[in-house]
């Protein structure tokens, strides 16, 4: 499946800023599950090139004194191939997401969940999904319940979140189980909801001596297919997010998002 891909930004300030840095995780990779094969960043300010810690291609901008907007558009257009395996050649090796991290770290009652459900660690496919059914079962997908600085053991606790939360409680899940798991951000195609494309799953390594990771969708309740478009990932969110970063100045901040995905034809 061919998707285009637009992604807008735009931060207003009511005074001017002093000095802004952004990292932004806006820029797909090619691999065996998706082809990009065009993807621009149009920015307001002055672009670093990097590959960060867990292998996904960023940038720094930098925005310089005196300005009271900050703007990013990433668009382009990407081949999904519908394949949920992913070989990572790139990032570290795969027991490093064994580590709990602060937004993904499995609680004694988180463990406790397990144990009574008689969920171990999965070996395979099968396995993995029945895991999955248990934690969307527990985290049911309810949005305005949480925000972006919501752990996986306050939606355990609260069953119920976002996509987000969705994603960490199953990452924890996974890591509580001795299973490498990390978090995922980007895009997903859903037809008549084109403006609601930005999304996040979770990739869990079912063989670690081969690097391969397992894309698996929560809030779907699937593999990861065509449908998907993968950008970064991470211990969970706070290293992986679209864009983060930190100021000086511009007092009251506005936040405008235009997020479109489109199908193309064949």
């Amino acid at each position: 499946m061919k998707l285009k891909i637009r992604h807008l930004t735009r931060y207003r300030y009511a005074s001017p800023l002093r000095a802004a840095v952004q990292t932004l995780c806006l820029t797909p990779s090619s691999s065996p599950a998706q082809q990009v094969h065009e993807w621009c960043l149009d920015v307001s300010g002055r672009l670093q090139p990097l590959t960060d810690a867990w292998g996904n291609r960023s940038h720094l901008m930098h925005i310089d004194a005196g300005v009271r907007e900050m703007r990013c558009e990433a668009s382009g257009l990407v081949e999904t191939q519908g394949t949920p395996w992913h070989v990572d050649e790139t990032g570290p090796d795969p027991r490093v997401y064994l580590a709990t991290s602060s937004l993904a770290a499995p609680d004694a009652a988180m463990r406790r969940d397990l144990a009574a459900a008689g969920l171990g660690a999965a070996r395979d496919e099968a396995g993995l999904m029945a895991l999955v059914r248990h934690v969307a079962g527990h985290v049911a997908y309810r949005p305005g319940e949480t925000d972006a600085r919501t752990t996986a053991a306050q939606a355990w606790q609260g069953r119920g979140g976002v996509c987000q939360d969705q994603a960490h409680a199953l990452v924890a899940a996974c890591r509580a189980l001795g299973m490498p798991a990390r978090y995922v951000s980007g895009y997903f195609h859903a037809v008549g909801s084109e403006r609601l494309a930005s999304h996040a799953w979770a990739e869990v390594c079912l063989a670690p001596e081969g690097r391969r990771w397992f894309g698996v969708d929560i809030t779907h309740a699937c593999p990861v297919d065509e449908r998907h478009v993968r950008l970064a990932v991470g211990p969970d969110y706070a290293a992986c997010s679209p864009i983060r970063g930190v100021r000086s100045g511009g007092g009251r901040e506005h936040l405008l998002v235009e997020l479109e995905i489109v199908a193309l034809s064949a």
